[in-house]
């Protein structure tokens, strides 16, 4: 009887949980997408399973290495004095260091006010906690006062050569963009000289390529290579796949399957820069049959010229337990910002970030580049209206676990350009929520068990499913963006009648699958999306949850 008791007290405990939150309990089904072998058959449905540290595999490591104390360099808390200099100098200290090394920081208040970069692996940042008694690291003033990184001078050429000003003529607004609007943060992971984003033409360098790859099928966890002499087993590379056949390439077909919608110039503008990317660890090695981690997200066809090439990046990186503070500041416009960012994470594999507070910022995750990084347990606040909370751009397999937004922003979730099987998942947004794709060939991302709250005074429908981005870059979504246990609450509204959400009309292919809340709500979505179980809540709750444990089962 026991385990009757403890599946009977587990569900309660959920039931109390939802109540709290102001969610109206809803009967589950489960859909016919994962029960019906018609369904399964027509419509595909990707498995998300594989992001997170370790492809979900393994928890987040505890095991700390050598434990350094960064007051033994220096740092000192709750003295009112800058602490840059001693942070910056354990932090060169432990470059040479051997092993494992987790770098403390003490209780109270720290002054930072230079970019604290992060250049090596096997490396924990550890604070004493982000709650009030632990580890608060002040930034004063924001990233613009600080002598332009090296790393971002090729996005501060572009800026200026394609003469990205923001105009808003009503606000009487005319102001070049900020090298720190989707860039940049105090925090701030890297392979030294590597770059993280393709912006121009002279910038690009010779790969080391390492196969070129014929063949393999979506889904699949092999495919085949010409030659795989140089491979071996346990490399991390990156697949590339690439349009070298203009507006009318195969590749831009297998991306948003001849939907109608307006296909972006840069799809075919920029031949030599992959339109499709995975970074991926090789399993396996059998004569030139390659095995890795996870699943491709579209069938490769000769015609998009793939192949591996070599990807510098850094692994076991955490950074845990404090608080990032900003001063309120005012907010001028967007794409202007002045760089109150809090974490800039780039070339990073197997990693993390954990149990963060975020107040204040402009952005207060950004990441590019990454791949099989867990983000979890981050909470955003503040009055100041930011540009991103957590953000994904040009990344893979990433997993961002209960990330609570208080705060207002323009894109509180955000799928960005490149961006590929990523999950967000039990998150929740307070105020004003959006789920945005961003554009730019991003596809198969995963919204997943996502609580959100909606102010529906005087309105009878509400955007919140966003494509931003620049125009050269749409449609907002590739194939098979997926939507799963939306969970929407309204707040000062009549819950007798029909309550519209909309926003995205160029997103082909979506699953929306599971959507319930406290009014009867209708969606409008872009072409041949498929929806199933409006306004109801469907088992399981999590299908990143669903699908890890039957792939490990």
């Amino acid at each position: 009887m026991k385990p009757l008791i403890a599946l009977i007290c587990s569900r309660l405990c959920f039931a109390l949980f939802i109540s709290c939150l102001g969610f109206e309990m809803t009967a589950q089904v489960t859909p016919e997408i994962l029960r019906s072998k018609d369904v399964i058959k027509s419509v595909y449905l990707p498995d998300f399973s594989y992001a997170g540290y370790k492809n979900g595999e393994e928890q987040i490591p505890t095991a700390t290495g050598t434990v350094i104390q960064a007051t033994d360099y220096g740092v000192v808390a709750d003295d009112e004095l800058d602490d840059s200099k001693a942070l910056i100098a354990a932090l060169d200290a432990v470059k040479s260091m051997d092993g494992k090394i987790t770098l403390e920081l003490p209780a109270g208040r720290i002054i930072l006010s230079d970019i604290i970069y992060i250049e090596r692996s096997n490396f924990v940042l550890k604070g004493a906690g982000q709650n009030l008694n632990g580890t608060e690291l002040y930034f004063p003033r924001p990233l613009i006062y600080v002598p332009d990184p090296e790393p971002l001078q090729e996005l501060r050429e572009y800026l200026v050569e394609f003469d990205k000003v923001q105009r808003e003529k009503k606000n009487n607004i005319e102001l070049p963009y900020s090298q720190y609007a989707w860039s940049g943060g105090f925090i701030w992971t890297q392979v030294p000289g590597e770059r993280v984003k393709s912006y121009l033409q002279k910038y690009e360098r010779e790969q080391n390529v390492l196969a070129h790859v014929i063949t393999g099928k979506r889904g699949s966890l092999e495919f085949k290579v010409k030659n795989a002499s140089t491979l071996k087993v346990g490399d991390v590379v990156e697949l590339q796949l690439f349009n070298k056949e203009g507006q009318d390439g195969k590749i831009i077909d297998a991306l948003y399957h001849g939907a109608d919608v307006k296909i972006g110039s840069h799809h075919w503008n920029f031949p030599d820069l992959p339109i499709v990317r995975q970074q991926v660890e090789i399993k396996e090695i059998s004569r030139n049959t390659i095995k890795i981690n996870t699943p491709l997200t579209i069938e490769i066809d000769p015609s998009y010229q793939a192949r591996l090439i070599e990807w510098k990046h850094l692994e076991n990186v955490g950074l845990e337990g404090f608080r990032i503070n900003f001063p309120m500041a005012p907010r001028v416009a967007h794409h202007v910002e002045q760089g109150f960012n809090g974490i800039f994470l780039t070339r990073l594999f197997n990693s993390w970030v954990k149990d963060v507070v975020i107040h204040n910022a402009d952005s207060g995750i950004l990441s590019e580049e990454i791949a099989n990084v867990t983000i979890k347990n981050i909470t955003t606040t503040g009055d100041h209206l930011a540009h991103y909370t957590v953000a994904m751009a040009a990344v893979h397999n990433v997993l961002a676990e209960k990330v609570k937004v208080y705060n207002k922003a323009v894109h509180p979730l955000s799928f960005n350009t490149f961006s590929t099987k990523n999950v967000y998942k039990d998150c929740e947004i307070f105020t004003d929520p959006a789920l945005d794709q961003h554009s730019g060939a991003n596809h198969q991302n995963l919204f997943d068990n996502t609580l959100l709250r909606i102010d529906a005074a005087n309105i009878k429908e509400y955007p919140l499913f966003a494509g931003g981005g620049a125009g050269y870059w749409k449609p907002s979504h590739g194939a098979y963006s997926t939507f799963w246990n939306l969970q929407v609450q309204l707040e000062n509204h009549d819950t007798d009648s029909e309550f519209v959400l909309n926003g995205m009309d160029d997103g082909p292919e979506a699953r929306i699958i599971g959507l319930s809340g406290n009014a009867r709500f209708k969606i409008e979505y872009g072409p041949d999306a498929y929806m199933e179980s409006i306004n109801e809540k469907v088992a399981p709750l999590s299908l990143y949850e669903f699908q890890l444990s039957r792939r490990l089962r």
